[in-house]
């Protein structure tokens, strides 16, 4: 509407800018101050903005959604923390997905199994986002069977193409690894999609550049969102060798 504007638009601005060279020890510079005078909704609205941008303690600073405050913690790492913020919350796809998060990050030997009943989830209520960030998750627990993983994300790719959506940059990212493993070309190109689709100091944009050996800009890049090293160690975990001949899946090509 003309005449209208945009109290967020200092926020989104200066959230949006490229990790600066020198950092503080807890990530990202700090951001302007809110505006005086904000509805809870527009403070919500900044605090998902901070997430969104690679910033998570500013966005536990500003919000009140037990969701969005666990997935912040989840970002640093607290996998104690980002439960205790779902406690009182009804049971669903994307509160078992934060909790299959939380124990993907803590090394729960459960978190498999948590992350397929997120999937599952997902799958009753047709929430495409979750299922394609539970299909992201699950391949990342899958890595050692990596033709598993790829019949994984290609449930995720389809979903983003039956939503008319273009495939989840994090999504790609995990895909890259795991073509990694069997196609080293197939991978370095699926990471330079990941890479093009992911936004500043996000686990995506991390698992991008790590895929492409690009490791002094991911270590930046990781450090300016005060990222937890739990997101990218499913890359460490070793392949178990598969009988030739295995067939091919969408996601591998």
């Amino acid at each position: 509407m003309a005449g209208v504007t945009d109290p967020l638009r200092d926020l989104r601005a200066a959230l949006s800018l490229p990790t600066p060279d020198v950092l503080p020890p807890d990530g990202l510079a700090a951001a302007p101050a809110l505006p005086v005078g904000l509805s809870a909704a527009q403070v919500e609205e900044a605090a998902a903005l901070a997430l969104h941008w690679g910033a998570p303690g500013m966005a536990l600073a500003w919000s009140r959604d037990p969701l969005r405050r666990a997935a912040a913690h989840l970002r640093l790492g607290e996998s104690g923390p980002a439960l205790a913020e779902l406690t009182s919350e009804p049971a669903g796809a994307r509160v078992a997905l934060l909790r299959a998060r939380a124990a993907a990050l803590s090394g729960a030997q459960d978190a498999p199994a948590l992350a397929a009943h997120a999937r599952t989830l997902a799958r009753q209520e047709g929430d495409s986002a979750a299922l394609i960030a539970a299909a992201t998750l699950l391949a990342e627990e899958q890595q050692a069977e990596p033709y598993g993983a790829l019949r994984t994300l290609a449930e995720g790719l389809k979903v983003a193409e039956i939503a008319g959506q273009s495939a989840d940059a994090h999504l790609l990212a995990v895909l890259a690894h795991t073509q990694e493993r069997l196609n080293a070309r197939k991978g370095q190109a699926t990471a330079a999609k990941a890479l093009e689709r992911s936004v500043q100091r996000s686990p995506a944009r991390v698992l991008a550049l790590l895929a492409l050996r690009r490791t002094a800009e991911a270590d930046r890049e990781a450090a300016g969102g005060a990222l937890y090293p739990g997101w990218w160690a499913f890359t460490a975990s070793p392949t178990t060798p598969t009988p030739a001949g295995t067939a091919r899946t969408a996601a591998g090509g």
